[in-house]
């Protein structure tokens, strides 16, 4: 059965299950076959455990619809029902569309298991992975994430099996990550983030002590990506993704909005705003948590660009600078590699009280715009 299910691609979603990582022969799935030389028939297929138990399920519990943005209740396909040997077929009454997002979901008393498909479209590009952040090759010995960005959405439900770990021997890292049941996926599905098991993080918890951290200092590692891991069209990567990092001491502080370079811009042209920081920062929240206000506090608009491994923010507005006040606006949930945010550190001992306490959720940084002739 591997080969007649990979030209279509299941996205899992596990929702009713006490597990978040169940065994391979325990998991429910949802697949789509397509037609070859031994079945030229098009059907979604029910397998596993959810089956034994229910036995023959009712439409009423196996249901494919055509997934629409805009529909969160999108009418059932139409199609007939078949039972096989351990397994419960749909099929479609007409035939599947090529680039159309397809799901299936399975709603039983003992689980609910969901999938979506999408036929790949002929002539299409591989999809590759074109960016992993932090993008630095030095990175902190609490290094908490990593986010990995793909130049087309990518199929959802085993992202784990295919992302690995290997020290400077070549020797596979065992456990390395944090595996939630529910990946952590942008909303385009194109950016997933990657957390290391913060058990083996944090001082004084029990995994740390027990097995040791993922990453130790003066060490190099090799993140790598398989490239079979499949694009939601149901294709393999381009190519398998390598990313080698040297691991330098663990970061413990917070970061300081008062150690960072602000380069003004000058007024009457659409120069940029450059912010330089003494360290990396998580290129994600860069995007996010950083913006500018005029003297009324009211947003300027403009595009946000995060440069030299992510030590740069620079801000172009869309219109050109009139003179004046104006405020970057830093939200304190900004984090370092590691972790610690402005508003306060990842390692906090659990027996101690937080000595600072922020009273605010943002700090704002003011600077001034001068006119063009303006010699001062």
């Amino acid at each position: 059965m591997s080969r007649q299910f990979s030209v279509a691609v299941g996205i899992l979603l596990w929702t009713g299950l006490g597990c978040a990582s169940p065994r391979v022969d325990e998991t429910t799935a949802i697949r789509l076959h397509m037609p070859d030389a031994d079945d030229p028939t098009t059907y979604f297929e029910v397998v596993g455990p959810v089956v034994k138990q229910t036995g023959a399920l009712a439409q009423d519990v196996f249901t494919v619809s055509v997934k629409r943005p805009d529909d969160a209740h999108p009418p059932a396909m139409l199609g007939t029902y078949h039972v096989a040997p351990g397994a419960l077929r749909f099929i479609p009454r007409y035939p599947l569309v090529p680039g159309v997002r397809y799901r299936a979901v399975v709603d039983a008393d003992s689980e609910s298991v969901e999938a979506e498909f999408v036929l790949p479209k002929s002539g299409s590009v591989a999809t590759s992975l074109t960016h992993v952040y932090p993008s630095t090759g030095d990175v902190p010995e609490n290094l908490l994430k990593f986010y990995l960005h793909f130049s087309a959405p990518m199929s959802h439900g085993d992202a784990y099996r295919h992302i690995h770990l290997f020290d400077a021997a070549g020797r596979r890292i065992a456990d390395p990550f944090l595996e939630l049941g529910e990946e952590l996926w942008d909303r385009e599905g194109m950016r997933f983030t990657l957390y290391f098991d913060p058990g083996r993080i944090k001082r004084g918890l029990k995994p740390r002590e027990d097995v040791g951290p993922v990453l130790e200092q003066s060490n190099a590692y090799t993140l790598v990506v398989d490239r079979d891991w499949l694009d939601a069209a149901g294709r393999p990567l381009e190519r398998e993704h390598r990313k080698p990092f040297r691991v330098g001491p663990p970061d413990t502080r917070q970061p300081d909005v008062a150690t960072w370079d602000v380069e003004e811009p000058v007024g009457g042209r659409n120069a940029p705003l450059i912010v330089q920081f003494p360290e990396p920062l998580d290129h994600a929240l860069l995007r996010r948590l950083l913006k500018v206000t005029d003297a009324a506090h009211r947003a300027v608009p403009g595009r946000i660009k995060v440069q030299a491994e992510e030590t740069r923010w620079v801000f172009t507005p869309k219109d050109s600078w009139q003179p004046g006040t104006y405020h970057l606006e830093v939200d304190t949930t900004l984090e370092d590699l590691a972790g610690n945010s402005i508003g306060r550190p990842f390692e906090i001992d659990l027996f101690e009280r937080v000595s600072r306490r922020v009273e605010t959720e943002s700090v704002r940084i003011v600077f001034h715009v001068r006119a063009a002739n303006d010699p001062h």
